[in-house]
């Protein structure tokens, strides 16, 4: 049988732990880690930086004195951008308990300086006595503009490369940057071309070769930044993280990765969420992630996803270990064999229930409970055992501590799935939340079909907030009427017409007529039926799924 298991995101710093979990203070220790790294990442770039600003300082100072004097103003700029840099590595070198947001700030500072003095240089050659001496010479103007634009396209050059290649960023933020360092010079060209109409064709011919070279910088930049990454996953694949091994990547989104692991000496099978330093440029996105773990350390409950440990790798990445999962999750098990018999949706839905009742009870809502993040499995010799996935948007149920990362009007969540409240992008969601959720999952198993289907998240969520929900009955005309109406009171619109707590849930299923009809050896037999070969290609690609959803939070 295969993998299957997902995400979580934020929670209660307040939980009890069952793993190594750091506590956030004024700066979690997620973005202290991170901090560190590109802390040595500025300190290299600014080093490299420096080597050659120094040098050419030097040259400058062994010149004869009378082109000393006429570049006075060149190795001036010189002079000073030396020592700035040297500034800036005695402070790093000195102090190292820097934030991530000042030594984000720095990054932008030493960018914005370099950019700043090379446009000076740049700008400087205009005012160079001998060069305009040539440019009164009619046949000398094309000369003239490849020496102004040759003797600054190299610092240019240098800078996109050395920042892309060092500085941690994701593609589109090194384009970004790349990009606006790179718009200095040309704007410069265009300027002179103004200032100086006889060149102007000339500085038009030039201009088109500083666009081939510094065009070809920003894809050296931009690549080496996305290639770089792509070797680290390459990498993982056959590396050990700390105690773990990891084995083969079953999942991968936007903020991190998943991979099947095991653990070296023990011997037993794990998954890790992996979240990398280059995917971590908000703030919030560390926060989330520390939240996350802290949500599943906190959770004790046989169906919820077990953590087992976090760390963080010596290149900066942060995971944490969690059970590997064998099973499918709802969303598949309906997909492949239909609607499920409504004494095994009870049977399966008390299980959430349970699951959230601990949540709830710590005060944390999940926020996203829908079938593909829920996994029903074989463990421990038991079948048909439910696991709740995908704490990636937790909320604490205290404003206070989640006001921080969600922000009022902020819309969450799966909107095939999701309270009226919650898609109106309110704050002050209660329990009644997650239970509109778990009657949108009951619906799901018991028709085969969401509450409501439409073309687009926004028909969606005003369906959810207007629209009267289809009888399931419409679906399935044997469904007994009081597992329906259990299911509609979930799904009310009002929270206030909803059950109360996931308790009430429980009990009112309990109450069902099918409840109990569905046994452990049913489960036992069905899964048997089914065969492990089946069950295990499923797995296979629902974990995918489930992984490339985790990331994308």
């Amino acid at each position: 049988m295969a993998s299957a298991q997902t995400q979580l995101h934020d929670a209660s710093a307040a939980a009890p732990s069952r793993c190594r979990v750091a506590r956030g203070r004024e700066m979690s220790r997620f973005e202290s880690e991170l901090a560190r790294l590109l802390h040595k990442r500025l300190f290299l770039a600014t080093s490299l930086a420096l080597v050659p600003a120094l040098l050419f300082f030097l040259r400058d100072l062994v010149q004869p004195q009378e082109q000393l004097l006429q570049g006075s103003f060149d190795t001036l700029l010189r002079g000073v951008l030396t020592l700035i840099e040297v500034g800036l590595l005695v402070v790093l070198w000195r102090w190292s308990d820097w934030s991530l947001c000042q030594l984000r700030r720095l990054e932008i500072a030493l960018v914005s300086i370099l950019v700043f003095f090379f446009a000076l240089l740049q700008w400087s050659m205009f005012w160079n006595h001998p060069l305009f001496q040539l440019a009164d010479n009619d046949t000398a103007g094309l000369q003239v503009v490849r020496l102004w634009i040759d003797s600054s396209a190299v610092r240019w050059f240098f800078l996109i490369v050395i920042y892309g290649v060092l500085i941690p960023n994701t593609w589109q933020r090194c384009l970004l940057v790349t990009g606006s360092i790179a718009l200095v010079p040309l704007v410069l060209i265009l300027v002179g071309a103004w200032y100086f109409e006889k060149l102007s064709s000339d500085l038009a011919y030039g201009l088109l070769d500083l666009v081939i070279l510094l065009g070809t910088g920003m894809l050296v930049a931009v690549f080496g930044s996305y290639r770089i990454g792509v070797l680290q996953q390459q990498a993982f694949q056959a590396q050990q993280l700390g105690q773990y091994r990891l084995k083969r990547r079953i999942g991968s989104g936007g903020m991190g990765e998943v991979f099947e692991a095991e653990h070296v000496l023990l011997r037993r099978r794990c998954a890790i969420k992996l979240i990398r330093p280059e995917q971590t440029q908000d703030r919030a996105v560390l926060e989330r992630f520390e939240r996350e773990v802290q949500a599943m350390a906190g959770l004790n409950h046989p169906n919820n996803v077990e953590v087992f440990d976090f760390g963080q790798s010596e290149d900066g990445t942060f995971y944490y270990v969690m059970e590997y999962l064998e099973g499918l999750t709802l969303e598949e098990l309906v997909k492949r064999f239909g609607p499920l018999p409504p004494a095994r949706v009870i049977y399966l839905l008390r299980q959430v229930c349970r699951a959230l009742r601990e949540a709830h009870g710590i005060g944390l809502l999940h926020r996203d409970i829908k079938p593909s993040n829920i996994i029903v499995c074989t463990q421990g010799g038991e079948f048909d055992v439910v696991k709740l996935l995908d704490f990636g948007l937790v909320q604490s149920l205290s404003a206070e501590l989640d006001s921080r990362l969600t922000l009022k009007g902020m819309v969450l969540g799966s909107p095939p799935f999701m309270s009226p409240e919650q898609a109106a992008g309110r704050n002050d969601l209660t329990p009644a939340t997650d239970i509109y959720a778990v009657g949108g999952v009951g619906y799901f198993l018991v028709t085969g079909h969401p509450p409501f289907e439409r073309e687009t998240a926004m028909e969606l969520m005003l369906a959810h907030a207007y629209e009267p929900v289809p009888l399931p009955s419409s679906y399935i005309p044997t469904l007994p009427e009081d597992l329906q109406q259990v299911i509609l009171r979930c799904l009310a619109k009002k929270p206030s017409e909803r059950y109360a707590q996931v308790s009430e849930l429980e009990a009112a299923l309990l109450q069902c007529s099918e409840a109990g009809r569905w046994s452990e050896e049913q489960a036992q037999r069905w899964w048997r039926e089914q065969g492990q070969p089946a069950v295990a290609a499923i797995s296979h690609s629902t974990a995918e799924v489930i992984h490339a959803t985790i990331a994308l939070r």
